[in-house]
C-alpha cells in the first residue's frame, strides 16, 4: 500500500498548512470577483492581455498554494492522480466544446481526483486545470474558480458518504451543478457577453425569447445545463473508481479514511496469523488528516 510523502503533520505543523489553504482560496476568490467586478472584456483576445495575466497568475498562484497545502497529506497515488485529472478535464472539455454540447464534461478528472484523494486535491484540480487550459483556450480561464468550487464540493460530498451508493451520486451532482451554474453565470455574462458552445446559446437564447434579461437567461441555462452536465460527471466518475480494484482505491488515505466508497475502500484487517486471532492494525502515518 502506497504511503505518504510525510508523517502525519502534528499540531505546530498544520498552522502552515492551513495557512497556505487559506491563501490559496483566498487568492482565487479574490482573482473571480476581479474578473466579476472589473469585467476586463480584453481577456478574451489571449494571455497577452494585462487581465489575462492578472487572472492566470491569480488562479495559477491560488492553485499552488493550495497544493503546497494540501502537499504533506498526500500519498504517491494522490501525486500522480491530479496531473492525469488535469489531463482529462482539458482533452474532455475540448472535446465536448468543439461538437458544441449543451453539456460540458470539463470536470471528470477534478471530481475524480476528489473522490480519491479530497477537496482540497480536487479544488487544486480543478484550478490548476482551467488556467493552464486557458493558455490556449483563453475562454476557460476566467471560469477556475467554480472549477476550483467545483472540486471542493465533490470532495467534500465524497467525504459524507455521496459516493456509497452509486444512485446517491447523481443527487449530489445535481446540487453541485446548480450552485456552479450560479457561480459561472456572472462570469460568463460579464465577460463574453454570455456566449458559449452552440448549444448552450440555443438555451440562452430560448429563455431570452421569454422575455428574460440577459443574466437571468444566463443563469438559468447555467441552472439546466450545468446541473445536468454534474449529474452526468458523478455518474461516470461513480462508476470509474467503483469499477477500479478494491486494492487501488485503498492507495488513497482520503478514500480509506474517510470509507468513500463504503466498505469497498475502507481498511482491511490482516488475516489470521499461527500465533492468534485475527488483529486490526493501526493506520501508519498516511492517516493524517485529510484535507
Amino acid at each position: 500500500m502506497s504511503s505518504p510523502l510525510t508523517l502525519a503533520p502534528g499540531p505546530a505543523t498544520q498552522r502552515p498548512r492551513r495557512v497556505l489553504l487559506a491563501l490559496g482560496g483566498t487568492l482565487i476568490l479574490a482573482t473571480y470577483l476581479f474578473l466579476v467586478v472589473l469585467q476586463p472584456a480584453e481577456i478574451a483576445g489571449g494571455v497577452g492581455s494585462t487581465a489575462s495575466l492578472v487572472s492566470l497568475f491569480g488562479f495559477l498562484g491560488g492553485g499552488a498554494l493550495l497544493v503546497a497545502g494540501i502537499l504533506p497529506t498526500l500519498s504517491t497515488s494522490s501525486l500522480v492522480v491530479m496531473p492525469l485529472g488535469i489531463a482529462l478535464n482539458i482533452a474532455i472539455g475540448q472535446i465536448a466544446g468543439s461538437l458544441g454540447m449543451q453539456i460540458y464534461l470539463d470536470a471528470i478528472g477534478t471530481v475524480l481526483v476528489a473522490v480519491l484523494a479530497g477537496p482540497a486535491a480536487g479544488a487544486a484540480t480543478g484550478a490548476l486545470s482551467n488556467a493552464v487550459w486557458g493558455l490556449f483556450n483563453p475562454f476557460a480561464l476566467p471560469f477556475a474558480a467554480g472549477a476550483a468550487l467545483i472540486g471542493l464540493l465533490a470532495g467534500l460530498a465524497a467525504k459524507y458518504g455521496a459516493f456509497r451508493r452509486v444512485y446517491l451520486a447523481p443527487v449530489a451532482g445535481l446540487v453541485i451543478g446548480a450552485i456552479g451554474g450560479i457561480v459561472a453565470a456572472p462570469v460568463a455574462v460579464f465577460m463574453f457577453g454570455a456566449a458559449g458552445t452552440v448549444g448552450t446559446n440555443a438555451i440562452i437564447a430560448a429563455f431570452r425569447s421569454m422575455g428574460d434579461v440577459l443574466l437571468v437567461a444566463a443563469t438559468k441555462q447555467g441552472l439546466l445545463s450545468d446541473s445536468l452536465d454534474k449529474i452526468v460527471v458523478f455518474v461516470l466518475v461513480a462508476l470509474i473508481v467503483y469499477a477500479l480494484p478494491q486494492r487501488a482505491v485503498r492507495q488513497f488515505p482520503f478514500a480509506r479514511n474517510h470509507r468513500v466508497l463504503g466498505a469497498r475502500s475502507a481498511a482491511v484487517a490482516p488475516g489470521p496469523t499461527p500465533s492468534g486471532p485475527v488483529t486490526a492494525t493501526p493506520p501508519r502515518g498516511d492517516a493524517a488528516p485529510d484535507a
